[in-house]
């Protein structure tokens, strides 16, 4: 269960709201994170053929961390989904229990002639998450919002391996990199509308304190890397 399913009903009902009210409060923000910040860059390249790549990032809700990809340059698709669990739970209610194996992620195409693996890497740590949090991320608390790497092949191990070494001997953060490297992991995309939430509900209450202000610091940080307009997985017609 979400951290927030256990405090909202208690604010609710201090409030003199119910537990209807309560529902229509604002996901409450974590304490103590990790602030963004520009790391380094990666210290070992992906060496990636030509055509399309795809990389699986977890990071918490996946609604964020889709938002912050799909303004990345290079970055031709990024769709919510699960990974590291099997297809017959693949689906939100199942996924919520926080037993399935799942974690909500983020299956991200792109060019590896605009932007490398590494280069992703070095996005995703610095502004759609806090890497040291053990199985929770923002106001949001269970196995399903982990924070992982589910490599596609021995490449992209490799350099997510390399990367955490690198943070961590830096000691990027005041504690080691949480996130776990998942190689082998199936994805499944996410029902229809959880994709494209950062674009399509800009004012939601959870996405204004939680996932808007990554966006802003990738745009801060990052503004070479950063596209005007997101990528969309259900693009408008022409």
């Amino acid at each position: 269960m979400a951290l927030r399913d256990t405090i909202r009903p208690l604010l609710g009902a201090a409030l003199g709201l119910g537990l209807a009210g309560a529902l229509l409060l604002p996901r409450l923000p974590a304490l103590a994170e990790e602030a963004p910040r520009r790391l380094p860059e990666p210290a070992t390249h992906a060496a990636e053929g030509p055509g399309s790549h795809v990389a699986v990032f977890a990071g918490g809700c996946f609604w964020g961390v889709q938002g912050v990809f799909q303004h990345v340059r290079g970055v031709t698709s990024a769709v919510s989904g699960y990974a590291g669990g099997s297809r017959a739970d693949a689906d939100y209610r199942t996924v919520s229990g926080g037993g399935t194996g799942h974690a909500e992620a983020v299956a991200v195409t792109y060019d590896p002639a605009q932007i490398r693996y590494d280069e992703l890497l070095r996005i995703f740590f610095s502004v759609a998450l806090d890497p040291t949090q053990v199985d929770r991320q923002g106001p949001d608390s269970g196995h399903q919002y982990r924070s992982a790497l589910f490599p596609q092949d021995a490449e992209q191990a490799r350099i997510a391996k390399a990367y955490i070494a690198q943070l961590d001997a830096a000691k990027a953060y005041a504690r080691p990199v949480a996130t776990r490297i998942e190689p082998g992991a199936a994805f499944y995309p996410a029902e229809a509308y959880h994709q494209d939430f950062m674009a399509l509900h800009p004012g939601h209450p959870y996405i204004a304190v939680n996932d808007a202000p990554k966006l802003e610091a990738l745009r801060a940080l990052f503004p070479e890397r950063t596209a005007a307009q997101p990528v969309l997985v259900n693009r408008p017609p022409a």
